[in-house]
């Protein structure tokens, strides 16, 4: 692995079309080599019913972040899906959530990733580990013009 660039100051556009991170207001903060990362500013809509962050959520920017940590330095070739990921939330999540994904390692067919949602505070608030199997000879849908 190498060394990470620090997140972007400001959200860029998705490499990938992901409408359902668009729906949830999700913004992407870069990706390096090995490493992505997306934010959201929870709403209303983001919480359960003891009003923090639901559970979907989180494991939702986990998921993207990983995907998309896994296809760092390859966003136009092969898509990836996830085929295994285990979540464990660890505390109540509110305000300015950052979701951080991470390869552990990558192999010809597939890539190994570390999941992270931290609060504005930096504490960590959600762990996931997931694998994702490169999609050979799929690409994944180009970003739409907006």
């Amino acid at each position: 692995m190498s060394t990470h660039a620090p997140p972007q100051a400001h959200p860029q556009p998705f490499p990938i079309a992901i409408p359902f991170a668009h729906h949830l207001g999700l913004q992407f903060y870069g990706a390096t080599e090995d490493r992505a990362e997306v934010r959201v500013w929870l709403q209303p809509p983001h919480l359960n019913g003891w009003g923090v962050a639901h559970g979907g959520l989180l494991l939702t920017m986990m998921d993207i972040s990983m995907a998309l940590a896994a296809r760092s330095g390859h966003q136009e070739g092969p898509g990836v899906a996830t085929i295994e990921l285990k979540t464990s939330f660890l505390r109540p999540a509110e305000g300015e959530l950052r979701g951080i994904g991470t390869v552990l390692q990558r192999t010809v067919s597939m890539a190994f990733c570390e999941g992270r949602v931290l609060n504005a505070q930096g504490d960590l608030c959600a762990h996931a580990t997931a694998t994702f199997k490169f999609l050979g000879g799929v690409s994944a849908p180009a970003r739409p013009p907006r």
